[in-house]
């Protein structure tokens, strides 16, 4: 029994190292056509890349490979870093199916959301939201992120009178969240100047956080990282957000079912995120079930804030390197805004 157990485990390891060779193989031919920095066949390129210079060395590889060029998360973890504007145009126009990684680590927050969903599904609840964006219902939460930006800049004004620099994407992740949690829940918060804010704004921070960190440390394999402390500490931030967001539609359901509330919110001067999901019914008159409802809450909390947080804090951070361009923006919103220090729709 001893012997053909390791026979058998034998077979086994042998198998897993030619399925192995099989599919790095495969992955260097469909990549072939795109030079790129050279790779360790174990670590790819996560030795030359350190929290602190990844940023420098993506750029310094962008300038020596133009267009595109692969980055290796590992032995069979390809990675096409595109940096041309009409490369990115072809693929984002692409309907393929989403690729598994990175997007199923948020599949235990978002659920089967609009960040996540393709076909048939994605096509039925991008019409379902569709009335969300209309110009007239956007037109409305301008001045509510015009308060959420001058609370980060009324921030930034104190630190700058210490003469100290500012770590920028903290304070912006914070300014869109809480943009965010306006829009979306008619919801005030202090999480911009209160540390100890909301536990379901701290568990959206985290959980950004544990994404962010999850993808950065390579740790792939659900079952291994589960057993993580980080992993621990995500799924307990899932929960956290899941019982928030399910009571606050549970609530909000409640108000609707009156047809005076009704009523009420439909002539509010501005329906929030959930108030139009809620609203909303298909050609059969049939709306987004609680779970959709719920996926598509906490997608736009994830990719709205976090997302938009990101976009701005390299905005500005491309502004800092090209004074000149900064000096044109400043004009170009004094122009605007004249002795306003606000900006209305």
């Amino acid at each position: 029994v001893l012997q053909l157990s390791v026979v058998l485990g034998v077979i086994f390891v042998l198998l897993k190292v030619v399925h192995f060779y099989q599919k790095r193989k495969k992955l260097i031919k469909a990549l072939e056509t795109f030079p790129g920095p050279p790779k360790h066949w174990l670590y790819g390129h996560n030795h030359l890349i350190t929290g602190d210079k990844m940023l420098h060395q993506i750029m310094s590889w962008a300038e020596e490979y133009p267009y595109a060029f692969p980055r290796w998360l590992g032995p069979v973890l390809p990675s096409l870093v595109i940096h041309h504007p009409e490369y990115a145009k072809t693929i984002l126009g692409q309907t393929d199916r989403k690729s598994e990684v990175p997007y199923k680590f948020v599949v235990p927050w978002i659920g089967q959301g609009l960040l996540v969903l393709h076909g048939t599904k994605w096509f039925q609840h991008r019409k379902l939201l569709t009335p969300a964006f209309y110009y007239s219902v956007l037109k409305s939460y301008v001045a509510l992120m015009s308060d959420s930006v001058k609370v980060m800049l009324d921030k930034w004004e104190k630190k700058n009178s210490e003469m100290k620099s500012v770590e920028l994407f903290q304070d912006v992740s914070l300014m869109t969240l809480d943009s965010i949690m306006k829009c979306a829940f008619s919801y005030n918060t202090d999480c911009q100047t209160q540390s100890n804010s909301d536990y379901y704004i701290r568990a959206v921070y985290d959980l950004s956080y544990l994404v962010s960190n999850r993808v950065q440390t390579f740790s792939y394999k659900d079952i291994f990282y589960d057993w993580t402390r980080k992993g621990r500490e995500f799924h307990d931030a899932c929960k956290l957000a899941h019982t928030h967001t399910d009571k606050v539609i549970r609530e909000r359901k409640m108000l609707l079912s009156s047809e005076k509330e009704l009523d009420k919110i439909q002539k509010k001067t501005h329906m929030d995120f959930l108030d139009i999901l809620l609203c909303t019914k298909d050609a059969n008159g049939v709306g987004l079930s609680d779970e959709d409802l719920r996926a598509e809450v906490d997608t736009f909390m994830f990719a709205g804030h976090d997302t938009t947080a990101s976009g701005i804090s390299w905005l500005l951070y491309c502004l800092s390197l090209h004074p000149e361009y900064q000096q044109r923006c400043r004009e170009e919103i004094q122009g605007i805004l004249g002795d306003r220090d606000t900006i209305e729709w």
